[in-house]
């Protein structure tokens, strides 16, 4: 850490604390993701050696590069380009949406980024604004890996279902089903929708209350789902009010999106 001058905290979270930091010899601004006892708690040791092997795997222009990784002290340190905001912040300001030129430009981007990640039998897992940087440019750029996960090979597996923003889950995810690259599609859907018009798609305060807010949009879930909802003990006594009139995405977003960006989101 030397090398560098720490700025200001840019973000914090479970795992450790965003720093951002100045080289001191080049002047180059970084962002450093400093992970908390890295050595002593393994679930951190295992997220953070995941999110390591991952960046190093994943060279993409809309992944945000790792330039370098070292330890000190027994804590790890991964130093990252730095990127001016993310898009939170961006909604934040535009909180009617963005212009669809820009929705359109930014999910273009972020498929990109989730492509190569799915072309590396990646899946990120954790695809919110928070974690989609946007730069001066308006290049995204996709971070956070640390619930990412290499598929090896298999299209869908049973792997820890608490992952990802609740609003961003897909439904198999809440349902603690079998899942796979699938679910990142179903969180870009979702950033679509935001982006057009600064309001979530699906706010759920809860997972049931999530499950049920997809059904008022989308109609009722799939018999298999449904099934799994009903033998899983967590939602045990529970139902779903009926949903015979769903809202449908061609009328929540008539007039802010075109036919063509509507059946594309309902095709994510």
């Amino acid at each position: 850490m030397n090398k560098y001058e720490v700025l200001g905290v840019v973000g914090e979270g479970a795992y450790g604390v965003v720093l951002k930091c100045k080289n001191k010899e080049s002047g180059e601004m970084v962002a450093i993701k400093k992970f908390k006892d890295s050595e002593e708690n393994d679930d951190v040791k295992r997220t953070t050696l995941r999110e390591l092997k991952v960046l190093r795997m994943l060279k993409q222009e809309n992944i945000v590069e790792l330039r370098e990784a070292f330890r000190r002290r027994g804590k790890l340190y991964l130093v990252f380009e730095y990127v001016e905001r993310n898009m939170l912040e961006v909604l934040e300001e535009m909180p009617n949406g963005v212009p669809i030129e820009k929705a359109r430009h930014y999910v273009y981007q972020l498929c990109k980024a989730i492509h190569w990640c799915h072309t590396n039998d990646i899946i990120h897992r954790d695809i919110k604004p928070e974690n989609l940087l946007i730069g001066k440019d308006d290049r995204l750029k996709l971070c956070d890996f640390g619930f990412a996960r290499n598929m090896n090979g298999h299209g869908t597996a049973n792997y820890t279902d608490y992952v990802a923003t609740r609003w961003y889950r897909s439904p198999e995810l809440l349902l603690g089903a079998p899942y796979g690259k699938a679910v990142d599609i179903w969180a870009i859907g979702c950033i679509l929708g935001e982006l057009s018009d600064g309001q979530p798609l699906f706010p759920g305060e809860s997972e049931i209350d999530q499950l049920y807010m997809i059904q008022k949009v989308m109609g009722p879930l799939p018999d298999d789902q449904m099934h799994m909802f009903y033998n899983n003990p967590r939602f045990n006594g529970l139902k779903f009010p009926s949903v015979t009139h769903p809202q449908t995405l061609e009328r929540r977003y008539q007039g802010i999106l075109s036919g063509v960006l509507i059946d594309f989101m309902k095709v994510l």
